[in-house]
């Protein structure tokens, strides 16, 4: 698959490098797996000095040596001795780059914490010693946002504040979605990129599968998903594990209540019977996978909120495939396939609400886009506002756009319209068929 966007990112990479031509400079990207950050970095170092180091779990002294290899062959330097220490690795580069500037690409950094933590230690030192007098951009990716948040964030870490810039890698938005399927399939049905939008989640490496593969409508996408072998069957635990540890089984537990729309802390814990909310705060906060949702205007201190899965695939992965392990212990793909064509629409509907706030978003019109909801049971899917303009949009949306009344959104958004007295409001409705 051909590259796509990221055009502000590479700008800015591009801005860092040209900067670390006069002293070094540090960029730190992070985001999840098979989101393309390794994609983007080479992308932006195509032509250019470059060496790329990939951090697996080995023995300190075996990468070192697969290092020195990698060093040799890329900028043409010369090791003398036999380098056992990534601390002695580093300064031998930052020394390097006294005279000559290259950009050195540590990938998948967080892993040094399981192969010597106190490399971290000893890169700050380098990295003080030497950042003023040499040529180097430094950039650092990692796939662990936990580790990640911690190395860089964690004001007690030896790395903290020595970052020149951040990227934090977010999946593609619902144009660029439509874009790529259009690239790959001009007939394509709605339902077909409301499927598209849902497993691949605007992720790099999903799209990429997908395309590649030509499961580009409904029926294919879900052929792909449940067969034997599939790759996407262990897609969630392979992403999650390493970030949970031995607490995996509680954190899977509440994800997957909260993709089968139990969204309050209480309906998770009269399920669980457990008090889950450090659980959630470190879902939202530490790992960055859920998000908390209050209704628009709600005040800061409300406790009138709802958790979602922020990821779309891991939104699927848990309502669809956690939910049924059983099933796929015995290969009965058939079963599963029954329950994703009764429950796919119904569950697909706060998808299709995200990517109309997405679309709305990308126009720039709006100060403000949420939902709404209020202890009477009325629920409005969209409402944006132009505070500046004092004009809303409210909205309804729905799979099918004969169910959509726009009397019925009037007479229940009467408290919402209340709030929004001194504003231009628009009633609206969107389907599937407006996508």
């Amino acid at each position: 698959m051909k590259f796509y966007n990221r055009n502000n990112e590479l700008d800015l990479l591009e801005s860092t490098r040209a900067s670390a031509e006069v002293s070094s400079k540090m960029t730190v990207v992070t985001g999840r797996r098979r989101i393309g950050k390794t994609s983007l970095i080479l992308k932006s170092v195509a032509g250019k000095p470059f060496v790329y180091l990939f951090i697996s779990r080995k023995a300190e002294n075996l990468l070192c040596e697969e290092f020195a290899e990698e060093i040799k062959s890329k900028l043409n330097l010369k090791v003398f001795g036999e380098i056992k220490s990534f601390g002695v690795l580093f300064e031998f580069l930052m020394q390097s780059s006294v005279n000559q500037h290259f950009t050195l690409i540590i990938d998948e950094f967080q892993e040094l914490y399981n192969i010597n933590s106190s490399i971290f230690s000893h890169m700050q030192n380098i990295w003080d010693l030497y950042k003023n007098k040499t040529k180097m951009h430094l950039i650092i990716s990692g796939s662990v946002y936990s580790l990640m948040v911690k190395i860089f964030e964690n004001s007690k870490e030896p790395l903290f504040g020595r970052a020149d810039e951040r990227i934090y890698l977010k999946p593609f938005d619902s144009s660029v979605i439509k874009t790529i399927l259009n690239d790959y399939r001009k007939d394509f049905q709605n339902i077909d990129l409301l499927t598209f939008y849902i497993i691949s989640g605007g992720v790099a490496k999903y799209l990429e599968l997908l395309a590649d593969k030509n499961s580009l409508d409904f029926d294919s996408i879900m052929n792909d998903i449940f067969r034997e072998n599939s790759i996407w069957l262990n897609e969630g635990k392979n992403l999650l594990i390493e970030e949970f540890g031995k607490d995996y089984t509680i954190y899977f537990s509440i994800l997957s209540l909260i993709a089968s729309s139990k969204t309050s802390r209480s309906e998770i814990e009269s399920i669980l019977q457990k008090n889950i909310g450090g659980y959630l705060d470190k879902l939202e906060k530490d790992y960055n996978l859920i998000i908390s949702v209050k209704p628009i205007f709600a005040k800061i201190n409300s406790r009138t909120q709802k958790y979602f899965i922020s990821d779309n695939f891991l939104n699927f992965w848990f309502r669809f495939i956690f939910k049924n392990s059983s099933a796929l212990e015995i290969n009965n793909f058939n079963y599963l396939r029954q329950i994703i064509d009764r429950d796919f629409s119904t569950f697909s509907g706060r998808f299709l609400e995200n990517w109309f706030k997405d679309k709305l978003a990308l126009t720039g019109l709006y100060s403000k886009i949420a939902s709404y909801w209020d202890k009477k049971g009325n629920e409005i899917d969209i409402v944006a506002i132009n505070e500046m303009n004092k004009t809303a949009l409210i909205a309804e949306v729905k799979i099918n756009k004969s169910k959509i009344d726009l009397n019925i959104l009037k007479e229940k958004s009467k408290a919402l319209a209340e709030m929004l007295n001194d504003y231009n409001i628009e009633f609206v409705g969107y389907s599937i068929e407006d996508m």
